[in-house]
C-alpha cells in the first residue's frame, strides 16, 4: 500500500474567522469554498502539498487540548515571529530548538488549535 496525506480537517465555530486567519494571516490559498449537507466547507493549500479542510460546525469532534497540532515549514522563523506579531497574533510556545537543525514555536487558531512554524536550517 502506498498513502500519500490528503487533509486534515479542522471543525470550526466561524468559517470566516478561521479563513481570515489561515487564508488572510498564513497566506495559504483557498482551493476551493462549497456547501454539503448544509455545512460550510473550504479546503485550503497549495497543489502537491496536503490540504487543511475547515468545515463550520457546531459538533466539535476534535478539542483543541487533544494534543494534535498542525505544522508549517517557514524559511525564516524569526521572520515569521515578527510578521504575526505585526498581525497581533501571539506566540503561545517557544521558540524552542530540540536539536541543531531545528526551531519552531507555537500560535492558536482562532478555535484554540495549536499552529506550529518551524524553520531547519
Amino acid at each position: 500500500m502506498n498513502l500519500s496525506m490528503n487533509w486534515i480537517t479542522l471543525r470550526v465555530r466561524d468559517l470566516e474567522a478561521s479563513l481570515n486567519f489561515y487564508h488572510g494571516i498564513l497566506k495559504l490559498p483557498i482551493q476551493r469554498r462549497f456547501e454539503s449537507r448544509g455545512r460550510q466547507i473550504a479546503m485550503l493549500g497549495t497543489d502537491g502539498q496536503p490540504k487543511i479542510e475547515l468545515i463550520q460546525g457546531s459538533e466539535s469532534v476534535l478539542k483543541p487540548e487533544s494534543g494534535v497540532s498542525i505544522g508549517f515549514e517557514v524559511e525564516s522563523l524569526d521572520e515569521a515571529m515578527e510578521y504575526l506579531k505585526s498581525e497581533g497574533i501571539p506566540t503561545v510556545r517557544g521558540p524552542v530548538a530540540p536539536n541543531p537543525p531545528l526551531r519552531f514555536f507555537y500560535i492558536l487558531d482562532p478555535d484554540g488549535f495549536e499552529v506550529q512554524l518551524a524553520e531547519h536550517s
